[in-house]
């Protein structure tokens, strides 16, 4: 499973942000999106996943393992999306927010591949939990667990670190970037932080932002 990102222009109303970017992500790696502030890092996770906001006007092709899919309505293209800001629903335990990840089968399937997920965040122990008694380290896990739990084909994550302290952020920048090469799908990240490429080959700066 790869994902080819070919962005010929990406515009606000405020004017041009990204031109002539091509990216190939390979199965299993991080690739690396960096720039100052307001260059587009965002919105081409945005472009790629189909949830440019209105006005934004781009020209390309996303491809996802060679199917064309920026044609395609969002929940179809499955594409996961992980943020700084964990999105829980405050309403929910952790068991429910994962559910309402889970595609659709039967009941026992779905619950099976709750605690699986669970267990590979190492969060198997919080399955009826209040997602408000948690810690941000606990909750990013569980945030993480249900992205991967909609089976995504690829994966992009928007400063998902960012909020997290150094230590914490270091294990979950490692969680992460092991759950990405064990399932096999590409992964587009955008950060601010040096300390969180996987790897310099996969590395794009945009704007001004000076090569690390």
């Amino acid at each position: 499973m790869s994902l080819d990102i070919h962005i010929d222009r990406l515009a606000s109303p405020a004017g041009l942000l990204v031109q002539k970017l091509h990216l190939h992500l390979p199965a299993g790696t991080v690739h690396t999106l960096m720039g100052p502030s307001g260059c587009g890092k965002s919105s081409v996770l945005a472009a790629v996943c189909g949830t440019l906001e209105a006005g934004m006007q781009w020209e390309g092709r996303i491809n996802l393992n060679s199917e064309r899919i920026d044609t395609l309505p969002v929940r179809a293209r499955r594409v996961g999306l992980l943020f700084q800001d964990d999105l829980l629903f405050a309403h929910m335990t952790v068991r429910e927010n994962l559910l309402f990840a889970v595609p659709a089968g039967a009941r026992a399937e779905r619950e099976d591949a709750v605690q699986a997920a669970l267990r590979d965040v190492e969060m198997q122990d919080h399955l009826h939990a209040d997602p408000a008694r948690l810690s941000g380290g606990q909750r990013a896990r569980v945030a993480l667990a249900r992205a991967l739990l909609a089976q995504p084909r690829a994966l992009l994550l928007d400063e998902p670190f960012s909020k997290l302290d150094a230590a914490l952020r270091g294990r979950m920048r490692a969680l992460v970037f092991g759950l990405v090469a064990r399932r096999a799908i590409p992964a587009l990240l955008v950060t601010h932080d040096a300390a969180d490429i996987a790897d310099t080959a996969h590395l794009t700066l945009l704007g001004s932002e000076p090569a690390v």
